[in-house]
């Protein structure tokens, strides 16, 4: 249980990432130069308070600010989580949807289910299992209880599995398909994947 002092100096945090934001844009006229990643930190620190309609504010800012900005997978699943426990359960979805393609064994590594082993192309190393030594959140976490049930039961649901399975098979040809006319249409039907779920 968190004490009134620990969730100030947490709303605290909040406040001082968004002012470096704010900061940044002032001095460079633009957020293009967070390289510290500051803009990621804020959707973990309201879920340690358990303000999900904070972090909804943030992430609906965040949307608008850096909308060509895909995040990384950890990022991604707070977001799911934090739409889950808004109400927003298609959002979720999609949400859940972008945090698998972006690393196939972060759901997995949470549910704990056995961890895919899989010989794939992966364009960045947030693609890869590694990622896994910096998720610290867990399925037996009990303010999670309600967004694993959930989470489960949509990994089990046949339009997931469908698109899990889609991306996948993509994932594997794509690694030992040379540059070509075939493997451009396998990018294309990967990005289609992205943009459509």
């Amino acid at each position: 249980m968190m004490t009134p002092k620990q969730e100030e100096r947490i709303r605290t945090k909040i406040t001082r990432i968004k002012k470096e934001l704010a900061a940044d844009k002032k001095h460079w006229g633009g957020y293009h130069h967070d390289g510290r990643g500051l803009r990621y930190l804020p959707p973990a620190l309201y879920l340690k308070i358990k303000d999900y309609k904070g972090g909804l504010r943030y992430l609906r800012w965040f949307d608008r600010t850096f909308a060509d900005d895909s995040g990384y997978p950890i990022f991604l699943f707070e977001w799911t989580i934090i739409l889950y426990k808004n109400g927003k359960t298609k959002e979720a979805e999609r949400k859940a949807n972008q945090t698998f393609f972006s690393n196939i064994y972060l759901l997995d590594q949470f549910l704990k289910k056995e961890l895919l082993q899989i010989e794939k192309w992966e364009g960045s190393n947030w693609e890869s299992a590694t990622i896994l030594e910096h998720f610290t959140y867990k399925k037996t976490d009990e303010d999670l209880n309600d967004f694993t049930d959930w989470l489960e039961n949509y990994t089990k649901s046949k339009a997931f599995i469908e698109l899990a399975n889609e991306f996948i098979e993509i994932a594997i040809k794509l690694k030992e398909e040379p540059t070509g006319p075939t493997r451009k249409e396998l990018v294309e039907r990967q990005f289609k994947l992205l943009r459509d779920k």
